[in-house]
């Protein structure tokens, strides 16, 4: 896998100080890895893409339609006829289609009303719902359900973004806490390597009995297998973070090993503010979850107009303009060319459908509102859940807040004792036990502290993911 080092520039020290290899990747410069290339992002920037198509196939209901047919028989050497149409039709927001076409026919064997001017017919027509699709109808009901779609599309794809960015952010933080609590144990090796060579060196000038030595140097083993183990859990952590990078075309990416994440102290100035009753009251018009269900409720209550609308009787009108071929007027009248187009050239009929139980009807309205029930019911659920959610998080925050106030004073504390235990041990007055116990009580609590700061960054962007405020 590529190794990350090509975007994070190295400082070129100077006055001929020596080159820091080690540099910080930071969160910022994380996520915006994330956002840029993982491939969670990608698919989900799709969906607006879908969106887009789904509506574009929806219009597409209104696109005009040329068309045609011709039909042609001939038996027994005999023309019987030649019948053809072709023509335009072009459909409506306003449930109207509209009709031009030109038709000719020529045969000994005609059927009457397939008998036609010379020069062909051309034909003007309109086709009106009366009732119903009269104000509603399916094809605009499609159009409405696409434009939803993108909308819903767009709070799916925040969604996903939002848990993606909470799971990369958690493996960020856990990434930061064993490299914290690896710089302990390697800063504890050190003190231990230290002092046994203090104790030695005391040992062979007769000052310190050969078990201190035994046990300065057993205190190192134990450091030894606690560094090794926490250099085994750094690289896990690390490899963990790799899954989140990727560059172009589907690029794993690896961190660098000169890579080094931020600290992780606390700042309370950071927090998000405190949920107010406002917020969680209007917290649907923002949680792309909430709006998900908010716009399911809306696909419905358009499915919902589309069943009432087919209780209504399908009584549909056509009318046609007839023309001898291309020519509106008749020649053979005295009536005026427009009287003759109303009055006399013309072709209408009329459709009629109802019926007379209603029962597909009734179960597909009882279904629909059903549905809408139910999501209701979803809606006020999931805004409960996520309004304690929240709540949770920052009571959890306000607690570890306060936690690590009181580790950072008892770390500082534990120091102190530590420093005084060992000005009593150099002077004589204390034991390599007593200092030892010192010491594992320091890294206990810097543990506990490394812990519960690990722990206050998660929440921190646990409870912005909460509220639906990662992208």
């Amino acid at each position: 896998m590529i190794r990350i080092i090509f975007f994070l520039f190295i400082s070129v020290p100077l006055y001929g100080q020596q080159i820091d290899s080690t540099q910080v990747f930071s969160l910022e410069k994380y996520l915006t890895w994330v956002r840029a290339y993982h491939p969670v992002m990608q698919q989900a920037n799709l969906l607006e893409n879908k969106a887009d198509a789904s509506l574009l196939e929806a219009r597409g209901i209104f696109d005009p339609k040329w068309f045609g047919d011709y039909e042609d028989k001939s038996f027994d050497q005999k023309n019987y006829f030649r019948i053809g149409e072709a023509g335009l039709k072009i459909p409506t927001w306003f449930g109207i289609d509209v009709k031009m076409a030109y038709l000719w026919s020529n045969g000994e064997f005609l059927n009457p009303e397939g008998n036609l001017p010379t020069n062909g017919q051309a034909i003007l027509g309109v086709e009106v719902p009366l009732l119903q699709g009269l104000t509603f109808d399916q094809r605009r009901a499609q159009v409405q359900q696409a434009r939803l779609l993108k909308d819903g599309n767009e709070a799916a794809r925040r969604t996903i973004v939002n848990d993606l960015f909470v799971k990369a952010i958690e493996t960020y933080w856990k990434w930061a806490y064993k490299n914290q609590i690896l710089q302990v144990y390697e800063n504890s090796l050190n003190l231990a390597q230290d002092r046994f060579q203090l104790v030695k060196s005391s040992f062979e000038q007769g000052d310190k009995p050969a078990i201190d030595t035994l046990e300065s140097l057993i205190q190192i083993q134990n450091r030894e297998i606690q560094y090794t183990q926490a250099q085994v859990d750094f690289r896990n952590a690390t490899l963990e973070l790799s899954n989140f990078l990727w560059f172009e075309n589907l690029t794993p990416l690896e961190v660098s090993e000169n890579l080094r994440p931020e600290g992780l102290q606390a700042d309370w100035s950071f927090l998000e503010e405190k949920p107010n009753p406002e917020f969680l009251r209007t917290i649907a018009e923002s949680h792309p979850e909430l709006q998900s269900i908010l716009i399911k409720q809306q696909q419905l209550d358009i499915k919902e107009k589309l069943k009432q609308e087919q209780f209504k009787p399908n009584l549909r009108l056509n009318y046609n303009f007839l023309g001898n071929g291309f020519d509106w007027t008749d020649n053979n009248s005295n009536e005026s060319a427009v009287n003759n187009l109303v009055t006399e050239n013309y072709k209408w009929g009329v459709k009629f459908s109802y019926p007379l139980m209603l029962r597909k009807e009734r179960g597909g309205l009882e279904l629909v509102r059903i549905e809408q029930l139910e999501n209701q019911y979803k809606l006020g659920e999931k805004q409960l859940k996520i309004s304690n959610k929240i709540n949770a998080i920052y009571q959890q925050l306000e607690t570890t807040f306060g936690q690590i106030n009181t580790l950072e004073s008892m770390v500082q504390n534990y120091s102190t004792l530590l420093d005084a235990e060992f000005e009593k041990f150099r002077i004589g007055e204390s034991s390599i036990f007593l200092l030892n116990s010192r010491e594992q009580k320091l890294i206990e609590a810097q543990m506990k502290l490394n812990k519960l700061q690990s722990e206050f960054q998660k929440l921190k962007w646990k409870l912005r993911g909460a509220k639906g405020l990662l992208q």
